[in-house]
């Protein structure tokens, strides 16, 4: 069966259409919606199951900056309480260097240090898996379903370390946001991640006051406090995943989203001809005869 087979058929046998373009189907999905055919948090995941196969593993990845690996080579009186700390079930494992992984420590096989002092948590590390940046989302997964792997390292055309992505990167793409027990220790931490030198992926819950702090910009917006809010009042409604605006020198893309409200945007600043040295449309000096 092709792909999207099974909504193309659906569609076709409800709305008697069959969508030629994405941007067809999309909006067949919101007529369907609009129909009661079924409810918006279905529509949710059919519109992130779309825009899976279009984005790649360095949309959604954490960035080597911000990866949380244990050095082996530290004493253990050292990683260990980081590890702890943190709560997540997986980490890296790295030796002295980012690009030096060793593999990847299960939370779960540290109980045994409490069992065993001696036991040699590098004698049992699980192998790490690596993908490219440019490697699709839908492929991702799949290779997470394939391998029964939760995370993998990005690397780069060089084979550097780039980043890091778990599966529930992935599913969260489709479903929505998942939280746990940990989201809500740090309420403002990640709430602007880097992507690369020009982008940046943006909560919706981050403060106007955070995110002019970061990109040293004053934006405002007289009814609403969040970055959330803001790109909501200029879109005057509810922004769907996949839309894009432009802010005050920022395009915002919006990457997850639901019937209520966005939760999380891609956002690129803006360069004018100006800062590229470029002479303005209109700038007398781009009139050579003058």
């Amino acid at each position: 069966m092709e792909k999207a087979g099974f909504f193309n058929n659906l569609l076709r046998t409800l709305l008697h259409k069959e969508p030629s373009t994405r941007e067809e189907f999309t909006e067949a999905l919101h007529r369907a919606y609009g129909h009661k055919l079924f409810d918006a948090e279905a529509l949710n995941m059919m519109e992130g199951a779309l825009e899976v196969s279009e984005l790649s593993a360095a949309d959604l990845m954490v960035p080597r900056a911000q990866i949380e690996a244990v050095d082996i080579n530290e004493p253990r009186s050292v990683w260990l309480p980081k590890v702890i700390a943190r709560g997540h079930s997986r980490f890296p494992v790295i030796e002295g260097d980012m690009d030096a992984v060793k593999g990847v420590l299960h939370a779960k096989d540290l109980l045994r240090l409490f069992v065993d002092p001696a036991y040699d948590v590098r004698a049992h590390l699980r192998p790490a898996r690596f993908i490219p940046e440019t490697q699709p989302l839908n492929v991702v997964l799949r290779d997470f379903r394939a391998t029964r792997n939760h995370m993998a390292l990005v690397i780069d055309e060089f084979g550097s370390i780039s980043g890091l992505i778990t599966i529930e990167d992935v599913i969260e793409q489709v479903v929505g946001e998942i939280d746990d027990e940990f989201d809500s220790v740090n309420p403002d931490k990640d709430n602007i991640i880097v992507v690369d030198p020009e982008h940046w992926r943006v909560k919706a819950e981050t403060y106007l006051e955070q995110f002019n702090e970061f990109f040293g910009v004053n934006l405002q917006d007289q009814y609403c406090e969040t970055v959330g809010g803001m790109v909501t009042d200029r879109f005057e409604h509810v922004p769907h995943r996949g839309e894009t605006i432009e802010i005050d020198g920022f395009r915002f893309k919006v990457l997850t989203a639901d019937e209520r409200q966005a939760h999380l945007f891609l956002v690129e600043k803006l360069v004018s001809a100006a800062d590229k040295g470029l002479p303005a449309a209109n700038d007398p000096a781009e009139d050579i005869s003058a």
